[in-house]
Parts: C-alpha cells; sequence; structure tokens
C-alpha cells in the first residue's frame, strides 16, 4: 500500500531512526500493518550488544509510533498546520521475546480511542507470527513552536 518513498511523504523520520519501510495495510484513524526488515547493520547493534545483537525495546516502541503517525488522518489537513503528534504514554508494553538481526518485524496498530487531539493505539509486533511485543501508547497534538519553548 505504501513504499519507502510514500511514507517519506508523510512521516518527519529519515534513516537510521525511521522505522517503518513498507505499509502493507492502512485504514485512516481506524488501523494500519507495516514492515520493518531489522538488518545487522543497524548503528545500535554495535553497542546492544557486540556478543548478542538485540534490537532495544525503545526501538520497538518507535517503531510502532511511527506507524501510529500514519493513522492519524485529520480531518481538516489545514487546520493541522504548525501541529506535531507527540508520544505522551506508553503503557503496559511488554517485550515477549527478543528481536535479532535478520528479523521482519510485522508490525500492527489500532485506533483505540481519539478525541480531543489525543489519540490512544494497541499495538502488537510479532515476527514469522510469533509475537515478539505488545502494549499502547497515547499521543497527542501539541503545536510545534511549543517544543521549544522553556
Amino acid at each position: 500500500m505504501m513504499n519507502l518513498l510514500e511514507i517519506n511523504k508523510r512521516i518527519k523520520q529519515r534513516p537510521p531512526f525511521q522505522m517503518i519501510e513498507r505499509v502493507t495495510e492502512l485504514e485512516p484513524n481506524v488501523r494500519a500493518v507495516g514492515i520493518k526488515n531489522v538488518s545487522v547493520n543497524e548503528p545500535y547493534f554495535v553497542g546492544h550488544f557486540p556478543e548478542a545483537p538485540i534490537m532495544p525495546g525503545v526501538l520497538l516502541i518507535e517503531s510502532a509510533a511511527q506507524l501510529c503517525s500514519l493513522v492519524i488522518a485529520p480531518d481538516n489537513a489545514a487546520d493541522e498546520e504548525g501541529k506535531l503528534y507527540v508520544l505522551l504514554k506508553v503503557k503496559e508494553f511488554k517485550f515477549l521475546k527478543p528481536v535479532i538481526p535478520g528479523d521482519t518485524l510485522n508490525i500492527e496498530v489500532k485506533c483505540t480511542m481519539s478525541g480531543g487531539g489525543a489519540y490512544e493505539f494497541s499495538a502488537v509486533i510479532s515476527v514469522d507470527g510469533v509475537v515478539k511485543a505488545k502494549g499502547s501508547m497515547l499521543f497527542t497534538s501539541m503545536d510545534k513552536g511549543a517544543v521549544y519553548e522553556n
């Protein structure tokens, strides 16, 4: 449904921090399924851990969060000019099995609540049908200018 170039038009992250490489299913404001191929060449594997590389849990959450940002489709794009959706809360994320180089992450996110500029999503990250991590995340919108205010 969306390749890397189409994804780049919608999210601001870029390699090495871009975690979504393909979107296979997308229902705006409802759900999405995306793919991340985990390569041994990713920079974090140099130190996490050199003898037994494991993808950090925080990057699994970031992968799901980036996919969530593709699901959020504002009703009026003009109203969203100057807005930024930020991760407000990570809830009950569990890391069930390690993700290692060579894995292909299948990430599925579903919007479970939206309103008042807030969105909540459930996320399941699996490899070859085996759930590796799952949890939920809450996002809110804020003015881009407020990001660097004291």
